[in-house]
């Protein structure tokens, strides 16, 4: 389990690398009226793509530390759902594959940005459980 959780971890600052990657990138081609080209598709992919790696290792982990005997604290169960949305709408850049660039740009900006603030919470409601009980 040790592996899993440590792949967790380390996953979460691949994920915010790529996140704000795409970020710089979508503001620029979004101001500048860029051309949405291969390698915007493919940080949208990957984000999303990680994302969906990142939510099933926190499944397997919550599942498995839960059924050895830590339980099902609260908190562990609201960190997973606020993860799971977040995931969820990174996926929603597909809604606009047909939209022009500049579209395509400014809504996958938010959709990354987005999705980062949901991360954010979820870590916060993970840290606030984690602090009223260590365990």
């Amino acid at each position: 389990m040790y592996i899993l959780l440590m792949a967790h971890v380390v996953l979460r600052w691949l994920i915010l690398l790529i996140a704000l990657v795409a970020i710089v990138k979508y503001l620029i081609g979004w101001l500048s009226n860029g051309q949405f080209k291969g390698m915007d598709r493919g940080l949208m992919s990957g984000f999303s793509g990680f994302m969906d790696l990142q939510v099933t290792l926190g499944i397997i982990l919550l599942l498995w530390s839960g059924l050895s005997g830590a339980g099902f604290p609260i908190a562990r169960i609201l960190h997973g759902v606020v993860m799971i949305i977040a995931a969820i709408v990174a996926h929603l850049s597909v809604r606009w594959k047909n939209a022009d660039d500049k579209t395509r740009f400014q809504n996958n900006l938010f959709i990354v940005a987005g999705s980062l603030v949901l991360v954010v919470i979820g870590t916060v409601v993970l840290s606030m459980g984690q602090a009223n009980n260590p365990l």
